[in-house]
């Protein structure tokens, strides 16, 4: 029986790129989808994560948990407090979306850049980077820059508008030893940046199921 892994959205935008990843690289598992954008409405309206929000995403979770998920998949990085906390609750892997991209990005040097569309996002993630380096005692810094109405764009329906903004910034990190593409839904803009850059481009969706598919083999 394949293994099911519960994709948790607080986003739609996030939706595709991670489905192309699992097409790519585990066809196989089956993915199921759950999704809340009113979730990443609400967070853009607050300064920092709130109770409110924190305990509905872990009810979403758990949701999923009782309708026979295995492992649960983040696809918003705006939410890492909530998704430890979902973590902590249930006996089953639940997964951040950038984790695996740190550890890439961490192999190829020490200063990475990011270029980050979701403002609410930049906190929550520089906070896992340095807890993620600090707790494999890695020296790396991290520089993020935030692309101004790309998200916008994107929900509009304009990705090449979105991925074109993206890519505008990338030579400002020209110098960096890798530069990450903070969300799944900026993933979309990864060939485009490639172009402008020569320094390795990092996305989150593949590592995120590279991972998600060694954790189930670990536990089969």
């Amino acid at each position: 029986m394949p293994r099911r892994i519960l994709l948790l959205h607080a986003t739609p935008v996030a939706m595709p790129p991670i489905q192309s990843a699992f097409a790519a690289v585990w066809p196989e598992a089956e993915t199921v989808n759950l999704l809340d954008d009113a979730l990443s409405l609400d967070r853009s309206r607050e300064s920092s994560l709130t109770e409110a929000m924190i305990e509905r995403f872990v009810a979403l979770g758990t949701y999923g948990f009782r309708n026979g998920a295995d492992g649960i998949l983040v696809t918003c990085s705006a939410f890492g407090p909530a998704i430890d906390r979902l973590a902590a609750a249930l006996p089953i892997p639940v997964l951040k979306p950038n984790e695996a991209m740190f550890e890439a990005a961490i192999g190829q040097g020490q200063r990475i850049g990011m270029l980050a569309t979701f403002a609410p996002s930049i906190e929550t993630m520089t906070e896992e980077f340095e807890e993620f380096t600090g707790r494999g005692g890695r020296a790396a810094t991290l520089t993020t820059l935030l692309v101004d109405d790309a998200i916008a764009l994107l929900k509009g329906g304009d990705a090449e508008a979105h991925n074109r903004l993206v890519a505008a910034r990338a030579p400002e990190l020209a110098g960096y030893d890798a530069i990450m593409l903070a969300h799944f839904s900026t993933s979309r803009a990864a060939a485009a940046v490639r172009q402008v850059v020569d320094v390795p481009v990092l996305t989150a969706p593949e590592a995120a199921v590279h991972r998600m598919r060694a954790l189930m083999q670990a536990r089969a």
